[in-house]
């Protein structure tokens, strides 16, 4: 099994939602309003810098990422967005 993290702009996180949910994806965790500084610039929900992130993990069979990865990077070609993902192994869930 493998963890996936996506951390997408908070106003298209509905747009990654309907992704996931059409691509399979049973359940997910997310973390709305997350703040920080990246390569697409300061996300701290502040009057200068007023966007943030959501942080979004599911948990998806190893087998299964490859094919999901790149149908994101598909559909971030499409809607123009950009999403970072991180894929973590998982030893077990309890």
């Amino acid at each position: 099994m493998k963890l996936l993290m996506l951390i997408v702009d908070e106003a298209k996180k509905e747009t990654l939602e309907v992704f996931l949910n059409r691509a399979g994806v049973l359940g997910y965790t997310e973390i709305p309003h997350a703040v920080g500084v990246g390569s697409t610039g300061p996300r701290l929900g502040s009057g200068a810098f007023p966007k943030t992130s959501a942080v979004i993990f599911t948990i998806v069979e190893a087998t299964a990422v490859d094919a999901l990865v790149a149908d994101l990077k598909v559909h971030c070609e499409d809607c123009g967005e950009k999403v970072k993902a991180v894929v973590w192994g998982v030893e077990g869930v309890l």
